[in-house]
């Protein structure tokens, strides 16, 4: 295939709605087991004990706990939804853990009292917003947030957080230029975390035209890749970042082209450790996550699927980890952003185990890092929170071993 160019729903009400919408979708039920080389085709994603295959019979309240400890890295709540926090990345540097996120203006709601503001999402990726950052030695407790950016470069336009790389025995920050409310202007800039002086410097243009989703990995033949869009929405991959850290190829992934709204696509490698999977995010009507593979290291992809995986239509992250299963922090509720689950899967294609992580309200936007034994979540609490989960991975594997 090649990629063409609070109060949660809950019970019945949330099997209702993902019945009705797979109804509406009108799914393939092709359910056999999927492989990147030979049957790229199959929409099996999801088989968990008791539900199986059918996501319609997922009970998300009904979900065993995953025990974390808390962290609030900043709260906006009480600005009556004029102010925005999103985009949470995270990463593991010089011995401290590194966050950051879009911090900025928001469009608040008009008629709705101040009380009201904390429950409503704000607008964001609006004009005048800045990139913040916060340090902690555990995880748990964190510095206070401090600018990272400085102040957009032009009048009205914003940046927006996308992630740390670390490249070479640097820490850099890439942050997109984007002349705001839309995407008209955008450019991949990266920031040097500078030691000696204890700030941020600009360190040049990656590519222009270009929003990544999630920083750079690397492939199994060497070199880096990443998901980007450019100002008309169609998504590609980024694949160099060897040779100089704004020496990029592109190549096509997806686009708008009416069979579907491919958005914030992922991927990452299988355990065969040569083929990659794709998992993106449907805008459309699916309310699943979409999938595709790689068998070439990113410079083509099979034909995307609607999975049988439901999805709320909204930003997910996934790694595999140092216990050899592949952990997913997503909204997997089709009918709004909550909660936030971990799904696992020992073979990176198909999940068969699902946990209650963080929910009752709006969250969303996860990002994970594995460091010491634990998984780092961090997420955006309706725009307007930025918050750290800490999940032991033993608890997860307590977790595994019991009984569904």
């Amino acid at each position: 295939m090649y990629f063409v160019n609070v109060s949660s729903c809950r019970g019945a009400g949330y099997l209702v709605a993902l019945a009705l919408t797979a109804a509406a979708t009108g799914f393939a039920q092709d359910l056999s087991r999927p492989h990147p080389e030979t049957n790229p085709a199959s929409i099996l994603m999801l088989d968990l004990p008791g539900s199986g295959t059918d996501p319609a019979k997922v009970r998300l309240d009904e979900l065993p706990r995953v025990p974390a400890e808390h962290a609030m890295l900043k709260d906006v709540r009480d600005h009556a939804g004029k102010s925005v926090n999103q985009h949470a990345y995270l990463a593991r540097f010089d011995d401290l853990y590194w966050a950051m996120w879009s911090d900025g203006p928001g469009l608040p709601k008009l008629g709705v009292s101040p009380e009201a503001h904390r429950n409503v999402v704000p607008g964001h990726d609006r004009p005048g917003t800045r990139v913040s950052y916060a340090t902690s030695e555990d995880g748990v407790h964190w510095s206070a947030p401090d600018d990272l950016s400085g102040p957009p470069r032009i009048d009205g336009f914003g940046w927006i957080a996308r992630g740390y790389w670390v490249r070479d025995g640097e820490l850099l920050a890439l942050i997109t230029h984007f002349n705001a409310p839309g995407y008209p202007g955008l450019s991949l800039e990266a920031f040097r975390w500078d030691k000696d002086a204890g700030k941020w410097v600009a360190h040049g243009t990656v590519l222009d035209d270009s929003m990544n989703n999630f920083p750079p990995k690397k492939l199994p033949n060497g070199p880096w890749m990443m998901t980007r869009r450019d100002h008309q929405r169609q998504v590609s991959v980024m694949i160099g970042g060897v040779e100089g850290f704004d020496q990029w190829q592109v190549h096509p992934m997806a686009g708008y082209d009416g069979s579907g709204r491919p958005e914030e696509p992922y991927w990452y490698i299988l355990p065969d450790g040569k083929n990659l999977v794709g998992l993106i995010r449907d805008n459309g009507d699916s309310k699943r996550l979409l999938r595709s593979f790689s068998t070439d290291n990113g410079k083509s992809w099979s034909k995307i699927v609607a999975t049988n995986f439901p999805d709320a239509r909204s930003k997910f992250f996934a790694l595999r980890t140092s216990r050899g299963y592949c952990a997913m922090v997503s909204n997997a509720n089709p009918a709004r952003r909550d909660p936030l689950v971990l799904s696992i899967s020992e073979d990176g294609l198909v999940y068969t185990r699902m946990f209650y992580l963080v929910g009752g309200r709006h969250i969303d936007y996860p990002h994970i890092i594995e460091h010491n034994g634990h998984l780092l979540i961090a997420f955006s609490g309706a725009k307007q929170t930025m918050e750290v989960l800490k999940v032991s991975l033993d608890d997860v594997d307590a977790l595994l071993a019991t009984a569904p």
